[in-house]
C-alpha cells in the first residue's frame, strides 16, 4: 500500500481540538465537544490541496457488506464491536455491565447540538446512530473500489471517520458529501471536514470538484482548522 503511505505522510493529522457546547442549538462560534484525534502537521487546507479532484466513479458494484466487511467488526481486536466503541467515546454516562454492548447513555448530539438519552432495543437504538463522516457509499466512488479489502474494512470501521450522532439528521445525510450535507450546527462544519479531508488522505481517495469547492469555504472560516492521522490506516 505504497501510495496510501504516502498520503498518510503528507496528511499526518488527527488531532482534537476540545471544543466546548451546550444542550442547546450552538451558533456558527460554539462548536460541539467531539472525541479528540491525533494532529499532525498540516492544516485542513493544506491537507485539502494535496487530494487529487476529479469526476466520481460509477456507484457500479457497491455493496456495503462485500466491498466493506459485515458492520462493526472488532478491528482493534479490543475484543468490542466498533459501534459499541463509539458509543463508549462519543456518549456520557454509559451502562455497560458486561463492558462491552452499552446499553444507555447521553449524548451531547455534535450535529444539532441537543441532548439525546441513547437507550438500546429494538424501537429505540436508531436515536443515535454512528455516521460515517465519509460515507462509504462516496468513499466507493472517490477510490475506494481499487483499494485492498483491508484498507476499506479499516476504512469503515477507522475511529477517525466515525461519529455517534442524531438518528434522523444521519438519515437526512445519506451518501452525500460536503457539497450537498453539512451539519445543521454551523459551529461543527470546520471540524467535520477537516476529519473528511483526513480520512481521504488517509485512504488514498479523492474529491469531486463540487464537494472541494464546499470544503474550501467551510476552511476559509478557520484557516488554521488542523487535518487529522488515522490509527487504521496501512
Amino acid at each position: 500500500m505504497g501510495a496510501i503511505a504516502l498520503v498518510v505522510l503528507l496528511a499526518t493529522q488527527l488531532g482534537g481540538i476540545e471544543l466546548g457546547g451546550s444542550a442547546e442549538a450552538p451558533a456558527a462560534s460554539d462548536p460541539v465537544a467531539i472525541a479528540p484525534a491525533e494532529p499532525s502537521g498540516l492544516t485542513a487546507i493544506e491537507a485539502l490541496a494535496a487530494l487529487e479532484v476529479k469526476g466520481p466513479a460509477p456507484a457500479t458494484g457497491y455493496d456495503r457488506e462485500g466491498g466493506f466487511g459485515t458492520a462493526w467488526l472488532d478491528v482493534d481486536r479490543n475484543g468490542c464491536g466498533t459501534r459499541d466503541d463509539v458509543l463508549a467515546r462519543d456518549l456520557t454516562g454509559i451502562d455497560a455491565p458486561g463492558g462491552c454492548r452499552v446499553l444507555s447513555g447521553e449524548l451531547l448530539d455534535p450535529y444539532t447540538g441537543e441532548s439525546i438519552a441513547f437507550v438500546r432495543g429494538q424501537d429505540t437504538s436508531t436515536a443515535v446512530q454512528i455516521d460515517h463522516l465519509v460515507a462509504l457509499q462516496n468513499a466507493w466512488r472517490t477510490g475506494a473500489q481499487q483499494l485492498a479489502q483491508e484498507d476499506r474494512v479499516a476504512l469503515a470501521n477507522d475511529p477517525l471517520n466515525l461519529l455517534a450522532v442524531d438518528g434522523p439528521t444521519n438519515s437526512a445525510k445519506g451518501a452525500g458529501d460536503a457539497a450537498t450535507w453539512l451539519p445543521p450546527a454551523k459551529g461543527i462544519r470546520c471540524e467535520y471536514v477537516a476529519r473528511q479531508v483526513s480520512v481521504k488522505a488517509a485512504y488514498g481517495l479523492w474529491v469531486v470538484p463540487a464537494e472541494r469547492d464546499a470544503i474550501a469555504r467551510v476552511l476559509e472560516a478557520c484557516p488554521e482548522q488542523p487535518a487529522y492521522r488515522s490509527s487504521l490506516a496501512y
